[in-house]
């Protein structure tokens, strides 16, 4: 299976540099800060295509494996789930080598959105990012009748959101059907 990828993936930073070129021209810095991104981007694909990459990596697992990239696709609380897990933690393969030469993977909480973002094939980190530390707080009936249908279903959905490094028992079950377990903390 093919991996994965979001196209505005490592977009969200790099459109600030975009308007600040369409306002002038001539901003070298904006520029500069353009190709930097564009050649992340590049970097990051070939990086991908890199055998070596896919090993002991469950980025990569997660990305190219069916019925997690459906899981996460269909539902967005069960995606805020798994950015939600990836945060402060560390995971091993369950491999005997990695276990042996305890290998672990981790990722940061803007690489864990973005993880997602690739997941769902639409978004960038940001979309993600801090999602569990919202104010989840019920809202007045007044305030949710003024709301969207859109709006009121994702204020409902992040109600069911968790707190970066919480890992529930429904993403530690499918880590380990994926062949990952969460390492326990020192």
């Amino acid at each position: 299976m093919p991996i994965s990828k979001s196209p505005e993936r490592n977009t969200f930073q790099k459109q600030s540099y975009l308007k600040k070129l369409k306002e002038n021209p001539e901003d070298e810095h904006a520029k500069a800060m353009i190709d930097l991104y564009n050649n992340w981007n590049e970097q990051g694909l070939k990086q991908q295509e890199d055998p070596e990459w896919r090993k002991n990596n469950m980025e990569y697992d997660l990305r190219s494996t069916a019925w997690i990239l459906e899981k996460v696709r269909e539902s967005r609380v069960y995606a805020q789930h798994l950015y939600a897990a990836i945060c402060n933690n560390d995971f091993q393969k369950l491999e005997v080598v990695a276990i042996l030469k305890d290998d672990t993977w981790s990722a940061s909480w803007r690489s864990a959105g973005g993880i997602i973002a690739d997941m769902r094939e639409g978004g960038d980190y940001i979309d993600w990012y801090c999602s569990g530390i919202q104010n989840n707080d019920p809202i007045e009936q007044s305030e949710w009748d003024s709301l969207t249908l859109e709006q009121q279903i994702r204020h409902k959905e992040s109600l069911a959101y968790v707190a970066e490094s919480v890992v529930t028992d429904e993403i530690r079950a499918d880590l380990l059907t994926l062949g990952w377990r969460v390492m326990p903390e020192n």
